[in-house]
């Protein structure tokens, strides 16, 4: 016999998706509920509604920059990058996300240092920028160097104009919260880069600084 649609029980990830937006009936306990749940699709729906509602504390950030589940630790990165929340051991553990094991944790991990322009974090920056064997967390740690601007950060910026294009292509952006003759000297040589867009960042720092 054809189901009744009135009496069919709506999907979990469908109520997730309402109660994230402040739909249905106790929509926030419903997030909280299942930021638990064993399946991690509902646990990432239950995290994004949680941080769309403004219901993540600095514990709840804490348990999910550190989960077992290596999705919800992306998740928990991407989310954080945006939060308004500046809360000390927060913005110390996604630090400690820049050695996790999960490349696209590390890379999201320095986007969000960036966005927060976590000054603690230079050093461990530096370190990626430098050594981590995967372009796309140096990029994003050059990145957020530029972003942050201390100058700890300068001669690892310049350094990553030897690297991988996209990556020397971050380090001319990242360098125009710099400045002094090693900077120019810099701008200079990667003027004369083999990769074209290198050398077309440079002109358009050139440009925007006359």
């Amino acid at each position: 016999m054809p189901g009744d649609d009135a009496t069919l029980v709506e999907p979990l990830e469908n109520e997730l998706l309402r109660a994230s937006y402040g739909l249905g009936e106790n929509g926030p306990a419903l997030l909280a509920a299942h930021f638990d749940s064993p399946n991690v699709r509902h646990r990432v729906l239950a995290l994004r509604g949680l941080v769309r509602q403004s219901l993540v504390d600095a514990d709840l950030w804490l348990r999910a920059l550190s989960d077992e589940h290596v999705e919800i630790r992306r998740e928990a990165l991407q989310q954080f990058a945006h939060a308004p929340l500046e809360d000390d051991a927060v913005l110390d553990e996604v630090v400690r996300r820049l050695r996790d094991s999960d490349d696209l944790v590390v890379e999201g991990a320095a986007f969000a240092l960036g966005e927060h322009l976590w000054a603690n974090a230079v050093d461990e920056l530096c370190d990626v920028a430098t050594n981590h064997d995967d372009a796309r967390c140096r990029e994003s740690a050059v990145a957020a160097l530029g972003a942050i601007g201390d100058d700890r950060a300068r001669a690892t910026i310049i350094n990553a104009l030897k690297d991988k294009p996209a990556v020397r292509r971050r380090a001319i952006v990242a360098l125009s919260n710099f400045e002094g003759p090693d900077v120019e000297t810099a701008l200079d040589q990667a003027g004369d880069d083999r990769d074209w867009q290198v050398r077309s960042a440079v002109t358009q720092l050139r440009n925007t600084e006359r």
